[in-house]
């Protein structure tokens, strides 16, 4: 019966991965449409522009 636990877990953990990658591209979409948005490196966004 190990292996009924052991293919539970492997299940769980894939599932646990999927769930967080969707999350992760659930936020990064909803930071986009909040504008705010990642910027480029280099950039310096406490700057007021001129």
């Amino acid at each position: 019966m190990w292996y009924f636990a052991w293919v539970l877990g492997i299940g769980f953990a894939v599932l646990l991965a999927i769930l967080n990658a969707m999350w992760g591209e659930n936020e990064a979409a909803r930071e986009e449409a909040r504008g705010g948005g990642s910027c480029p490196a280099g950039t310096d966004n406490d700057r007021p522009a001129n």
